[in-house]
């Protein structure tokens, strides 16, 4: 209880409140103009935190985090255009709804359910996570190295229907991790006499190139018009489109939804972007009008809005108890993290409890801020549609290049951000996966160090890797995850030909 009440006096004072209502309304926009993303937003803003307080930055990105998945839900309904991955589903009812002039009910159901799924996200990592930390303090090099193993194992869920480039995509981020100074014998690799790179590349720039700069060379290939889009016009009627009794209806839906969400977010590799489409197709086979999904029912929006937003909290659990980044937004997180020198894990709990119980609470209040801000903004926020493209993404440059430099004050940080950028376009065009490179980049580090710290102790013996149980149980889960991955590759593979 005395953190609980450490975390509300440390999230509760001026600076913090003022930066999660800043980051959920800018998350909002972020994740409801086509292109953008929570991702995107969370790495844009990554330099800003570098000079503030751990807590506060920490608050901003985790509201940035929450306003950009709730925000797709205005485009997905309003223009049948999902903002993110994780709002896909709701195009599905929710553009139908606005269609016969439902539009206000629509949106208002799905804003409530959004907060709900949030809320039910929270309530898991709240719970789940400090008995996790404390199992997890037992562990050393061994299982730290395991742990490591079977994150990177994870690729082959993050590499979509092509495993080969997913497997590519992570050995680059192994190789560019190993840039700079190895640990423990200090020997330097890949440095090719040039000083700069002996601190190795780093994680701003990086993930700024890959995420932001590639998605504003990819859209340049377009021509950028003036044109504004057309918005229906919406009413929301009575408490969020809907009243108790159809919350009420609705209970078992919105359980179902939520257990999905979380469960998909416990699970590293998958994401949102999966669990409001298996959250639909989930209240689809249990309604008994399944005939009536697709032509305008409230019964998806509550699936996807309900699931997505539940992941949130539930893939924070994996982040902060540890250290693994489930998926591109929480790699950013991670990244937050190492900026201010905090490296997540079970040791967090016990060496930093305050301000573990401190991004619960700023958790807590970005949802409740993000449903106020959706509720009494939504036309300023629907109206940021109507700004034209070339505008938004020339700001973005601008913020990627002051921010790649001002992390460290250094030019060779901007041009790593272009490398990175250029390397981020030629993977778009070819279509290879981004999470398992900075997956493979920020993991490389912790799996080597621990690596031969474990054979350093045992004298180069491996048998102890597997007399241990907790680490043979997760070298284990590796080899079985990827037995079951490649399987199913494979069946696909003989399917089409």
């Amino acid at each position: 209880m005395d953190l609980w009440i450490a975390g509300f006096s440390q999230i509760f004072q001026l600076t913090p409140m003022l930066l999660i209502a800043i980051g959920v309304a800018i998350g909002i926009i972020f994740g409801a103009i086509p292109g953008m993303s929570a991702t995107m937003a969370v790495a844009l803003f990554l330099p800003i935190t570098f000079g503030m307080e751990p807590i506060p930055s920490i608050a901003l990105l985790v509201a940035l985090f929450i306003g950009g998945i709730s925000g797709g839900l205005i485009t997905a309904i309003l223009i049948n255009i999902p903002g993110t991955p994780a709002s896909i589903a709701s195009t599905f009812d929710g553009f139908p709804m606005a269609q016969n002039g439902q539009a206000g009910r629509a949106l208002g159901i799905a804003i409530l359910y959004s907060f709900i799924g949030t809320l039910m996200g929270c309530l898991v990592l709240f719970f789940v996570a400090p008995p996790v930390a404390r199992f997890a303090l037992r562990f050393g090099s061994f299982e730290y190295f395991a742990i490591s193993l079977f994150a990177l194992t994870l690729v082959a869920g993050l590499s979509g229907d092509n495993l080969a480039k997913g497997l590519v995509s992570a050995l680059i981020g192994l190789l560019v991790a190993m840039i700079g100074v190895a640990p423990i014998d200090a020997y330097k690799r890949f440095t090719f006499e040039f000083s700069q790179l002996d601190a190795g590349l780093a994680l701003v720039p990086v993930l700024l190139g890959l995420f932001a700069v590639s998605e504003v060379l990819k859209e340049a290939e377009t021509s950028f018009g003036n044109n504004v889009t057309k918005l229906p016009k919406f009413n929301m009627p009575g408490f969020f489109g809907t009243n108790w009794k159809g919350i009420k209806g609705q209970s078992p839906n919105m359980v179902r939804s939520g257990a999905i969400g979380i469960g998909i977010g416990l699970l590293p590799g998958i994401g949102a972007g999966t669990s409001n489409l298996l959250a639909y197709l989930a209240a689809k086979n249990s309604s008994k009008t399944p005939e009536k999904f697709g032509t305008g029912i409230p019964d998806g929006i509550i699936a996807s809005e309900t699931s997505n937003n539940a992941g949130i909290g539930a893939a924070m659990v994996p982040l902060i108890t540890l250290g693994i980044p489930g998926d591109s937004v929480t790699a950013m997180l991670l990244g937050g993290f190492l900026i201010h020198g905090i490296q997540p894990g079970p040791l967090l709990f016990q060496n930093n409890g305050e301000l573990v119980y401190s991004i619960f609470v700023a958790l807590l209040v970005s949802s409740v801020v993000m449903l106020c801000l959706l509720y009494f903004g939504l036309r300023g926020f629907a109206a940021m549609l109507s700004i034209p493209k070339h505008y938004l993404l020339s700001l973005v440059m601008v913020m990627c290049f002051v921010g790649a430099f001002a992390v460290n004050n250094r030019i060779f940080d901007v041009f790593t951000l272009i490398a990175f950028g250029v390397l981020g376009y030629a993977m778009l065009k070819f279509r290879f996966p981004f999470p398992p490179l900075i997956l493979g980049f920020i993991l490389g580090p912790m799996l080597e160090q621990n690596l031969r710290s474990a054979l350093m102790s045992t004298k180069g013996s491996i048998l102890p890797f597997f007399e241990r149980p907790i680490t043979a149980f997760f070298l284990s889960l590796a080899v079985l995850y990827v037995i079951i991955v490649t399987a199913r590759k494979l069946k696909g593979w003989k399917t089409r030909t």
